[in-house]
């Protein structure tokens, strides 16, 4: 999605790489791109995450895992999706936002890998766009599942082709990518903590993703060619992951729970 200029993480420093990313430069018109991509990503995943919950109950407690400034809690407010929700980042950054959100019920700090939070305290839990960032995802879902009755999972599926390529693994870094996963990675986490997958989708992001930086005719048609490509291929997943970057999310329960 998103391109940053960014010089990679450091895995040992990630709370001052993520607090960088929304001081910015300092800059007004960096500060209102970057909210309005914000925005731009929390409405395509919080519609990810709507299409899954149609296969459990509405949940009334929800916990964000790595919210960001809010923005996709935010959304499922404006949905009317939880009666609760709670944000966790390890950006101070970012949770000084997100705690402003309306919408946002509550949002803390923490450290990236233990959730404050008794066992089953959520419905759901969500993790959209983190355990690439992060150094040890089993460690961050076994949390998430220890505080939840359900997770909604999604990444960029970045174990393919075209991210093979110097430049894409660059952008990728850049970005705070410490993983690449495949569609098989993220069932073979859900399966190691004992759970299992009750919904999945794939997603080559809609056209208006595409034309988020697009700023002349040959950008506009660029950005229009390469959705069409995406947007075929995305008919034909199983191709298209080897191929390209797609966006997988997944719902997942209990392996012994009724859905």
């Amino acid at each position: 999605m998103h391109k940053s200029s960014r010089a990679k993480p450091d895995p040992a420093n990630l709370r001052e790489f993520y607090d960088a990313g929304y001081v910015g430069t300092g800059l007004p018109e960096d500060a209102d791109r970057g909210t309005r991509w914000r925005e731009l990503g929390a409405v395509v995943k919080a519609d990810h995450i709507c299409q899954l919950l149609t296969t459990v109950p509405n949940p009334q407690t929800i916990i964000e895992v790595g919210c960001g400034n809010g923005a996709v809690l935010a959304e499922l407010g404006r949905r009317g999706v939880g009666q609760m929700r709670v944000g966790v980042d390890i950006s101070s950054a970012a949770i000084r936002i997100a705690a402003s959100q309306p919408g946002v019920t509550e949002a803390q700090v923490f450290d990236g890998e233990h959730i404050e939070a008794r066992e089953s305290s959520f419905d759901l839990a969500i993790c959209t766009h983190v355990l690439e960032h992060v150094v040890s995802p089993i460690a961050l879902v076994e949390e998430m599942v220890r505080v939840s009755g359900a997770v909604v999972i999604e990444v960029p599926l970045e174990d393919n082709l075209l991210a093979r390529r110097s430049s894409a693994r660059v952008l990728s870094e850049n970005a705070g990518h410490l993983q690449r996963f495949n569609r098989r990675c993220i069932r073979r986490l859900i399966a190691d903590v004992g759970w299992a997958a009750r919904g999945e989708l794939v997603d080559p992001l809609p056209l208006a993703v595409h034309l988020f930086d697009a700023q002349t005719p040959q950008a506009v048609a660029k950005a229009h060619a390469k959705w069409a490509v995406r947007a075929a291929l995305g008919h034909l997943p199983l191709v298209g992951e080897r191929l390209m970057t797609l966006h997988y999310a997944v719902l997942a329960t209990p392996r012994d729970s009724i859905v």
